[in-house]
């Protein structure tokens, strides 16, 4: 993240939108980045709820953006012991690309925009704990309910594209299939064929699929809900 440039509003919460601004970020990514619901960030600086930030969800955005936490309502005290950008794990965060598209978890959509639209901020120790390279993520959204209750619509997924290229496991996965995008779980059975199925009962399973009409796109391995 390049250095902001130095702030000369008194208001933390002025200050903040124009680092947000500045930085071309958006509230509802660094909100998910604390940890928070999308709308934390927006609440704080439109409404003025928290009246203000606590110390931590401070200092990791101060080491975020490169500032001393005092642009951010922090006493000089405070900010003299916490601010250490440099050193601190928060500070090294990795921007993950969100593609402009869908993986439908209902009766199947179309994807063929596969653009980056935007990206979202995570922490580069806690990415290394999922096992592969930030560049072999991405992030899409779900479109329908045939997941639920594990991924409802309007989730958002983090991606592993390597899983592409690894042997079959079980789990979750985005698939296209007859050039439709799709999110299920799929199972490798002994007869070596795929079994494709719903988390939602209401949805059709398939099972006894060939590999070979299955283009695998990556395993979730994240998942991320709006309240």
């Amino acid at each position: 993240m390049a250095q902001a440039k130095p702030i000369s509003s008194g208001d933390p919460r002025a200050n903040l939108e124009q680092l947000i601004r500045q930085n071309g970020d958006d509230f509802s990514s660094l909100s998910r980045m604390l940890g928070k619901n999308p709308a934390y960030i927006q609440q704080y600086i439109k409404r003025g709820t928290p009246r203000k930030l606590d110390e931590d969800d401070r200092r990791k955005l101060a080491e975020f953006y490169a500032v001393d936490e005092q642009y951010l309502g922090a006493t000089a005290a405070a900010s003299k012991n916490n601010f250490s950008p440099l050193k601190n794990d928060t500070a090294n965060m990795v921007r993950i690309r969100q593609l402009q598209l869908g993986a439908s978890a209902g009766p199947g959509s179309l994807a063929d925009d596969e653009a980056p639209q935007d990206s979202m901020a995570f922490g580069a120790k806690w990415l290394k704990q999922l096992g592969s390279a930030p560049d072999k993520l991405s992030l899409i959204s779900v479109d329908g309910d045939s997941m639920d209750p594990t991924l409802c619509d309007g989730d958002d997924i983090m991606v592993d594209h390597s899983a592409a290229e690894r042997p079959l496991r079980d789990g979750i996965y985005v698939l296209r299939m007859d050039d439709v995008l799709l999110v299920k779980r799929l199972a490798l059975r002994p007869s070596g064929k795929l079994s494709i199925r719903s988390d939602n009962d209401r949805y059709p399973d398939w099972d006894d699929v060939e590999p070979q009409e299955v283009n695998i796109i990556g395993r979730v391995v994240w998942t991320g809900r709006r309240l």
